[in-house]
């Protein structure tokens, strides 16, 4: 076997072992949430609204962290960054089951929040975007399209841990079931000489060169048009997520409806991501992006108008769950295929603080949004508005990379 294809194996299993682990990151940390509030009420006595307003805290902090984050994974730690990631979210998992008051809570959050920001896919993005140039589009649609399926694990077998060991022991199982699985593929299957070469090459040109990577970005208006996108896009979707249900019991809509609509969501966005991997790749990311921005909106127009049909609103989740599974995808390539790769973490990072720090706050906008006429009515017409607002930011995104004539990176194309 020749080098290169020995690198192109390792390569490989390398990607799918980092896609088990987000698979066991997001279910065991993000999704495993919703599950927990309920028996933590009941046995402590907090609100609906402080718990909830932890995992806030946690979103927000996410976002701060997401920038410096992405810098030390550019200088060339990686490996370090994913590990000690991985250590902090099962240390705040056992912390959180050990919780007696509200202040411990959101201290466990605080903790999550950093290590979602060092394990989730922004800084896996960024690791496999460093590591393999050529090949990172097929990578990161690949790791998606394993975690996609986080939901479908983790919220059945978060629930039978419940059932079966109560809250507090659930969580301990969870953050050993962390530490047993994405401790190890971090530190192995992420390129131990990582910070030795950045090293070899000169540590401060390396820092140099991502600083200017970023004064760069902060000066294109194509960055400035993703960062407006994604994160209009990115408060659309987790309003709607997050009220989805009580919008359409304020409807009227028949349980078995509703609860066929959010069970198809999961598998639809896994599905759109099939289609990428299979037959997208080769489309231009800008195709991709317009038809995923303008699919976003044209599911709010359905879900406007679907009232209590089961068949349109089959069809909104069905797009609902498709744009956002693609978007998942296109927030992971489109920075390398319209700007370039130097200094990507750190870009990278900028791009993802005001959209995580938008998830936090997303919900509870919109449900202050309701409280006005005591209807989702206008929250519909904000979330139909503000995903307009993403559509035409996209858009402008690609006619300034086209003007500017920094669609295609060198780098990529050499290394490909």
């Amino acid at each position: 076997m020749t080098a290169f294809a020995q690198q192109q194996d390792r390569g490989s299993i390398a990607t799918w072992a980092l896609a088990t682990a987000q698979l066991v990151s997001w279910g065991a940390i993000y999704y495993a949430f919703s599950l927990f509030v309920v028996p933590m009420e009941h046995a402590l006595g907090w609100s609906r609204t402080s718990t909830n307003a932890a995992l806030s805290v946690g979103l927000l902090v996410s976002g701060l962290a997401a920038y410096p984050v992405g810098t030390w994974i550019d200088h060339g730690h990686g490996r370090a960054v994913m590990v000690v990631g991985s250590l902090l979210a099962s240390a705040m998992l056992v912390m959180w089951s050990q919780a007696n008051s509200l202040a411990m809570l959101f201290v466990a959050w605080v903790g999550l929040g950093i290590s979602m920001a060092a394990t989730l896919y922004d800084p896996v993005f960024a690791v496999i975007t460093r590591n393999y140039p050529g090949s990172f589009r097929t990578k990161i649609t690949l790791i998606t399209l394993v975690a996609g399926f986080a939901s479908t694990a983790f919220i059945p077998l978060t629930q039978l841990l419940i059932n079966l060991l109560g809250w507090r022991h659930a969580l301990l199982a969870l953050a050993a079931i962390n530490l047993c699985v994405c401790l190890p593929i971090h530190a192995l299957a992420i390129r131990g000489n990582d910070a030795r070469h950045a090293a070899a090459v000169d540590k401060g040109a390396v820092k140099a060169v991502n600083a200017a990577s970023t004064r760069r970005a902060l000066r294109s208006p194509v960055f400035w048009a993703l960062a407006v996108c994604f994160t209009a896009y990115y408060v659309t979707f987790a309003a709607l997520t997050f009220h989805l249900v009580p919008l359409m019991a304020e409807r009227h809509v028949q349980q078995s409806t509703i609860l066929l609509t959010m069970a198809l969501i999961g598998p639809a966005q896994v599905l759109a991501r099939v289609l990428w991997f299979a037959f997208g790749r080769n489309v231009s990311p800008k195709i991709v992006g317009l038809v995923i921005t303008t699919a976003f909106p044209v599911s709010v127009v359905i879900l406007l108008i679907a009232g209590a049909s089961p068949v349109l609103l089959i069809v909104f989740a069905l797009i609902y769950g498709g744009a956002n599974g693609m978007m998942t995808i296109l927030r992971g390539t489109i920075v390398q295929d319209v700007m370039w790769v130097e200094g990507f973490g750190a870009i990278n990072g900028l791009l993802s603080t005001p959209s995580n720090i938008a998830k936090g706050v997303a919900p509870i906008s919109a449900a202050m949004i309701w409280t006005i006429g005591q209807s989702y009515f206008p929250v519909e017409w904000a979330v139909l508005l503000v995903s307009l607002v993403s559509l035409a930011a996209f858009g402008v995104a690609m006619a300034c990379a086209r003007r500017t004539n920094i669609s295609v990176n060198p780098v990529t194309e050499r290394a490909g």
